[in-house]
């Protein structure tokens, strides 16, 4: 049985299957004329405020007592407008309650899952050549971790990859709304825009692994790219997207302006002498279901005298404090498909971090394709073994994380992990000056 939410977002779709549209949707309305008095009656059955019964006669005499002359009095398209910013608003509204909740350990909403689910959200990336001509493709594999959601999209059917100038990733709603049905792809859907990215020149882009088949790309944010070894072309698309703002970024933009998150309001630091305290970090290391490392730091600082070109840095595990060390479990890769091949490139994962500032509030969020490499015997403690080093960077800070291979055990140890956050994030997070 449908819940209060679920219910609000029903009403309206058995109001608009009352009205009986013609074969085609609301785009076979004969003229403008027409279109705009379906467009009334559509409106009228969605938005009536008498809802509560949606019989056939109701929805019909609602429709019908719109003044006729109201639909000369406006400008083509505005019922259709008024429809889809109040049906906006509504989900909208839903979403928030739905959203509302936040686990006080992630700092993060505790329903992703449903509200992904009743706002029948799904993702598509939008292939522009230099012509002009565009290429929608609809999502194959979805899969919601911890902190993230992973979408993937491969096929037989990609366009040239040198016709190509950029990729948009989307968030799609469906216009009209059943909850009882898997919502459709065929019918009018909103289009979100959350990133765009340039593949005019990909392949000087970061190369982060490779196997016998394939090279893979990544592009900030979360992008990553596979191209065939022997044809250079596109094998798949990975995008992989953090559960901060994950809704409103892929339901409140508009297809060619991404969600704008709304104004930051300083958090007032009460001894800005005494540096950054009270932080935690939730880090997760995976691929393709497969965990290597799940941690949660608590209690995280640093002082003043930790800034370093336009950085503050945050020791979060430290070289010299071997009972913090920790071990990634299993042996890391991170797992691609096709359509007919699929594949695990070695030392490649997905990075999820949350970083919580000391009133448990998102501070710095994100998820990325990351890789491992060799660092020589000057640049960390190769004494105790071979030893590899993750990074990561984008405008707001970076993760420097130092490994150990331990041979006997085949296992590699984190034995530092460090983040830098960008000075200007934090003075205008808190109002300060640093």
């Amino acid at each position: 049985m449908a819940t209060g939410r679920g219910r609000l977002l029903q009403q309206h779709w058995r109001g608009l299957q009352a009205l009986r549209l013609p074969p085609g949707g609301v785009g076979a309305a004969p003229g403008p004329a027409g279109f705009s008095f379906l467009w009334i009656r559509i409106y009228s059955a969605a938005f009536s405020p008498k809802r509560s019964n949606w019989k056939v006669n109701s929805v019909e005499k609602t429709a019908g007592s719109v003044n006729v002359l109201s639909v000369k009095d406006k400008e083509a398209g505005y019922w259709k407008k008024e429809y889809i910013a109040k049906q906006r608003a509504r989900v909208r509204a839903a979403l928030a309650q739905v959203l509302k909740p936040v686990n006080p350990y992630t700092g993060l909403p505790v329903k992703t899952k449903e509200a992904v689910r009743i706002s029948g959200l799904g993702w598509v990336i939008i292939l522009k050549e230099k012509n002009g001509k565009e290429y929608i493709m609809e999502h194959i594999d979805l899969s919601i971790n911890d902190s993230s959601v992973t979408i993937m999209w491969y096929g037989k059917t990609w366009p040239r990859l040198a016709t190509l100038s950029t990729l948009d990733l989307c968030g799609v709603t469906p216009v009209f709304m059943d909850q009882s049905k898997t919502p459709s792809k065929n019918g009018p859907r909103w289009h979100s825009l959350i990133a765009k990215y340039n593949l005019s020149n990909l392949t000087e882009s970061t190369m982060i692994g490779g196997d016998r088949l394939l090279r893979i790309f990544c592009l900030c944010p979360g992008l990553l790219v596979g191209l065939w070894k022997r044809e250079e072309e596109l094998a798949f698309v990975m995008a992989n997207l953090h559960f901060h703002q994950l809704v409103e970024k892929s339901t409140l933009g508009s297809a060619t302006v991404p969600y704008e998150l709304p104004p930051h309001t300083p958090l007032l630091d009460d001894n800005p002498e005494y540096g950054l305290h009270g932080y935690q970090l939730h880090i997760d290391m995976h691929s393709g279901g497969i965990f290597y490392l799940c941690g949660t730091f608590r209690n995280l600082f640093t002082k003043k005298g930790y800034i370093e070109d336009g950085y503050v840095k945050i020791v979060v595990i430290s070289f010299k404090n071997n009972t913090e060390h920790l071990p990634l479990i299993g042996k890391v890769g991170l797992s691609w498909r096709t359509d007919i091949f699929d594949g695990c490139i070695k030392s490649c994962s997905i990075m999820d971090i949350t970083l919580l500032d000391e009133y448990g509030k998102p501070f710095w969020c994100f998820s990325s394709p990351v890789c491992m490499r060799a660092l020589g015997p000057s640049d960390g403690p190769s004494f105790l073994g071979q030893t590899s080093c993750v990074d990561y960077v984008d405008s707001e800070g970076k993760v420097h994380v130092e490994l150990v291979w331990i041979k006997e055990t085949e296992e590699y140890f984190i034995v530092s992990l460090v983040l830098y956050l960008r000075i200007a994030k934090i003075n205008r997070w808190f109002g300060t000056a640093y």
